[in-house]
């Protein structure tokens, strides 16, 4: 009986986690940082220093934040610009958390969407896309990736070798019980 009860404790309480994440846009945001400035007039917030957002099971770190606000105050556009930025977020359903890092990402709070710029990587489980811009809809944990083109610089890869500066995927192999 005493097992049964502490069963059905630990799946409420993991149903109403998965339930929560899909609420994500709706829960308070906690930002952190070395400074912030506001100007309400013109509806924008700069952070700086080590900054990181918390809302709900999303988590955003950079090194400057400046956040755009429509003319009823609600949050429109989020700029996290780092080396690199960093964005995370469990969907609904999944034990496993989507990832996503850049040297500049621009968050669309109202359409749930994640613009990556620049050095981009998103990983989604089992599987990892880079490129230097990737879109992300992490309502429907779609995401589009491109390369760089000729007007965009050439990076080195960890070999020294340089970028082809094509969209790379990895698709990870499931491991056999």
């Amino acid at each position: 009986m005493r097992l049964n009860s502490l069963f059905a404790l630990l799946l409420l309480l993991s149903c109403q986690i998965v339930f929560a994440l899909s609420t994500d846009k709706f829960q308070d945001i906690e930002i952190e940082a070395d400074t912030a400035e506001m100007d309400e007039i013109k509806g924008v917030s700069i952070y700086r220093g080590n900054v990181i957002v918390i809302q709900g099971s999303i988590r955003m770190t950079g090194d400057t934040m400046t956040v755009y606000f429509d003319d009823n105050g609600d949050m429109e556009l989020v700029i996290m610009q780092g080396r690199p930025a960093t964005y995370r977020q469990l969907p609904d359903d999944s034990p496993i958390y989507d990832e996503a890092e850049a040297l500049q990402m621009e968050y669309y709070s109202l359409k749930d969407y994640v613009i990556l710029i620049e050095e981009a990587l998103v990983t989604q489980e089992g599987l990892r896309f880079s490129g230097e811009r990737i879109e992300y809809d992490t309502v429907m944990s779609q995401v589009k990736a491109e390369g760089s083109t000729k007007t965009t610089k050439q990076k080195k890869d960890d070999t020294g070798k340089k970028d082809s500066g094509r969209v790379k995927s990895t698709i990870k192999k499931k491991k056999q019980e």
